[in-house]
């Protein structure tokens, strides 16, 4: 009896730390674009803090959103910028810009994460990955 428990022994000490690893989803490849083009982006920030946006939420200047002339809101895209290749996902909440030779506004948080602060107005990468879903 005492060498069959002993065998359970090692194997406990295998099987425990599998059991308390959290278990996360890894995406092997990047999510592919349903369609992909270059633009202009701008960001705007805290003084837009509290103001409604064009889909009625409140706007958040650290929340991953973002402003387009006509995606459908919900949209889901990948902001990259091509200087250092930081990227983020964003959401499209909001109607704009309203500057000619503009394709997009993202939050002050996005800006600051994928480095278009100093620059103001940056070229960069769109990927459109998804849609809203139709109700």
């Amino acid at each position: 009896m005492f060498w069959a428990a002993l065998r359970w022994v090692p194997l406990m000490f295998l099987i425990a730390p599998v059991m308390e690893a959290p278990l996360v989803a890894h995406l092997s490849e990047p999510a592919k674009p349903i369609k992909a083009w270059v633009g202009n982006a701008s960001w705007y920030g805290s003084n837009f803090d509290g103001k409604t946006t064009a889909n009625g939420e409140e706007f958040d200047s650290e929340a991953l959103t973002a402003a387009h002339p006509n995606l459908p809101f919900g949209s889901i895209l990948r902001i990259v910028n091509p200087r250092n290749g930081k990227f983020e996902l964003v959401r499209i909440n909001d109607r704009g810009p309203y500057q000619e030779g503009r394709e997009i506004d993202v939050s002050y948080r996005v800006a600051r994460k994928i480095g278009l602060l100093h620059s103001g107005v940056s070229q960069v990468r769109l990927e459109l990955l998804e849609l809203p879903k139709r109700n």
